[in-house]
């Protein structure tokens, strides 16, 4: 996850990379948040979009659903990094509107406070922002996931937008990463595919860890591992792979030549090529799964 010892990764992968070899315009456009860069949907495409609410055996969860502007589309949910549902998410979920889904984006803070908390992932690291996050993190339970994406799968299941003969998708990022797996297990008849990016968490001792819950899904998997990630904890893809491998399920298990947080389009470690790889990746298993 998205950890002091992450941050400190990060920031002496920057430098020794140079601030000039990311490009001085694409850095500097990566760490304004809502900034589209690569990720923003293209020039014409129709889409609609709202800020929703649904309920939850925890309370009201709010969240940002966008879909295309005509027709019935495959569902995706998107769990967002720790830093939580904001302008970032909002571009890449309708950059996947933009690609025929309807997406949406819940603010897994819910419990304690509406969307946005934070403005960009650079918020998280400041004082502030910490003291803002830490007493909402710590209400997040791997339980409290479960019903969230029971209850959000049924929301989505309900729209007109949604074609519910298709199968769902679920995407996340960081500390959402994990919330894929557990989605995927908890309503195995709807979740078709599931992609983590830079996912933390994902592989664990118990018996509600991401690893051993992959049997009980009927998903294709995505899991894009950050090479710092892959750097502290260099067993866990095995253990990944061998877990999709005993269930039977199709697993594209990478570790990518970025850090971790480098698909989220407002973090400064923001990697174009290696996110919009990761992105058409993802893309490529929801049109074949869902």
């Amino acid at each position: 996850m998205c950890d002091e010892t992450t941050e400190i990764e990060n920031a002496a992968w920057l430098s020794r990379r140079q601030f000039s070899a990311l490009g001085a315009g694409a850095a500097v456009m990566a760490a304004v948040p809502g900034c589209s860069l690569a990720q923003s949907a293209p020039p014409g495409a129709a889409t609609t979009s709202r800020t929703v609410t649904f309920a939850t055996p925890d309370g009201t969860a709010d969240g940002f659903f966008v879909a295309p502007a005509a027709g019935k589309h495959p569902a995706v949910l998107m769990w967002p990094d720790i830093a939580g549902l904001r302008e970032a998410y909002k571009t890449m979920a309708t950059r996947m509107a933009a690609a025929g889904y309807a997406v949406l984006v819940i603010n897994h803070y819910y419990r304690g406070s509406p969307a946005p908390i934070l403005n960009s992932i650079t918020e998280w690291r400041t004082p502030a922002g910490q003291a803002k996050l830490g007493p909402l993190i710590a209400q997040i339970t791997p339980a409290g996931t479960v019903r969230d994406a029971i209850a959000a799968i049924g929301w989505l299941d309900g729209q007109a937008e949604v074609d519910t003969a298709k199968k769902i998708g679920t995407c996340g990022y960081c500390m959402g990463g994990p919330y894929t797996v557990r989605t995927a297990a908890a309503v195995p008849a709807r979740i078709g595919a599931a992609a983590s990016f830079h996912g933390g968490g994902l592989v664990g001792d118990a018996a509600d860890s991401p690893n051993k819950l992959i049997a009980k899904t009927q998903a294709s998997f995505l899991i894009a591992i950050a090479q710092n990630d892959d750097q502290s904890a260099p067993g866990d893809k095995d253990a990944l792979r061998a877990a999709a491998t005993a269930a039977g399920r199709p697993a594209e298990i990478e570790v990518y030549p970025a850090q971790h947080g480098w698909c989220t389009i407002d973090a400064p470690i923001y990697d174009a090529v290696q996110a919009d790889k990761a992105w058409g990746r993802m893309l490529a298993m929801f049109e074949k799964a869902l």
